[in-house]
């Protein structure tokens, strides 16, 4: 009998040791892409596109980058829907320059990929700037430069960091990798 507990114990240790690898190897090899991915110095653009989401910062953002000349207009994706009144602000307020708001068909991040390409081809934009949240650009730039076939400037909007969300967004990224890997073109 103490066999068997010595070696049930030997395998629960063993099964807990690759546990931790393996959750130490996940960690190290997604912090460059989900904490400190590649950010790009800001140049002028033909256009600022936000990437749907909440919280909302990431909007006042692409709006910010445009009122300071680093492009002549901004595309939002509304992806809480265009009849969210905390849209109206962006989608429904005049500004001096131009601001089309779009509902991302499928609901994904390769939804809004599509209606960049589609926009980007009736405006003849060549470069744009993309905000989205920390975690995200990676996968972002990945979807998105599937799409789009001009220069990307990915720019950051602040995102929480506390130990929850990082994990989470582990998962969230790591899965919409694995989908995007297995989807063919734009």
């Amino acid at each position: 009998m103490t066999a068997n507990i010595s070696g049930a114990h030997r395998r629960l240790w063993r099964s807990a040791a690759a546990a931790l690898v393996l959750i130490t190897l996940a960690t190290v090899a997604g912090w460059p892409v989900f904490v400190r991915p590649q950010l790009d110095p800001l140049r002028p653009a033909d256009a600022v596109v936000v990437l749907g989401g909440t919280p909302y910062e990431r909007f006042d953002i692409g709006l910010e980058l445009v009122r300071r000349h680093w492009a002549p207009e901004l595309l939002i994706s509304a992806s809480t829907g265009l009849d969210d009144p905390r849209m109206d602000r962006y989608c429904h307020t005049p500004y001096p320059f131009r601001v089309t708001c779009f509902e991302p068909r499928p609901w994904t991040t390769r939804g809004e990929a599509q209606e960049i390409r589609r926009s980007a081809a009736a405006n003849g934009w060549r470069h744009i700037i993309v905000v989205t949240f920390t975690p995200h650009i990676s996968r972002a730039r990945y979807i998105v430069g599937r799409c789009f076939d001009g220069e990307l400037t990915m720019v950051a909007s602040p995102s929480r960091t506390d130990s929850v969300f990082r994990t989470w967004m582990y998962v969230r990224q790591t899965a919409g990798y694995l989908k995007a890997f297995t989807e063919s073109g734009c």
